[in-house]
């Protein structure tokens, strides 16, 4: 997903709450519980897949070894 994946998965989610549970209007030909469970289950699906992406296929930083920076940089101190 992109980068506002999670966002748009909350919404996605809460939008569809509102559909399922709070809407009480009837239109022609189209159920909007039914709709606001799509939406629900989509936004859960998008939610999972962000983490997903987040925690486990993000890059990782490289890890800094030692003999290649023998000297930290300390604010107490400057370097000559």
């Amino acid at each position: 997903m992109a980068q506002g994946g999670t966002s748009a998965s909350l919404v996605l989610i809460a939008i569809g709450a509102i559909l399922r549970w709070a809407v009480t209007a009837q239109v022609s030909g189209l159920s909007l519980p039914t709709v606001g469970l799509v939406l629900i289950i989509v936004g859960i699906l998008g939610f999972v897949v962000s983490l997903l992406e987040l925690f486990m296929w993000a890059p990782r930083r490289e890890r800094r070894e030692p003999s290649r920076h023998p000297q930290d940089y300390d604010a107490t101190h400057r370097l000559s």
